[in-house]
């Protein structure tokens, strides 16, 4: 169960196959154009597969159905440090100014 402006991932289908142009190999052409972006879920909870919101660390609203909570880098960076994320968030206002949740 995620809440309110835990750090998540979300999926969506940005094209359809039958959306995308017909300049792009035949291959391509028969997938959708997928995305995954993660962000601070901006609905009150979600489970896993749910459609929600989320706010991404540059400030763009997406939606799209929710695949993880806490998500890491898969790259042996190591597991998800919110410390991290919210250093983060200091130096952006800092640097930046501005209030952002």
């Amino acid at each position: 169960m995620a809440k309110k402006n835990d750090w998540v991932r979300i999926h969506r289908n940005v094209l359809e196959p039958e959306e995308r142009t017909g300049k792009l190999p035949e291959d391509t052409k028969q997938v959708p154009l997928e995305m995954w972006v993660k962000g601070r879920l901006q609905n009150e909870t979600a489970e896993i597969g749910d459609e929600v919101t989320i706010v991404t660390s540059v400030g763009r609203t997406e939606h799209g159905r929710l695949i993880e909570v806490n998500p890491c880098y898969e790259l042996n960076y190591g597991a998800f440090v919110p410390e991290i994320l919210e250093m983060e968030d200091r130096l952006r206002s800092a640097l930046f100014g501005g209030d952002r949740a």
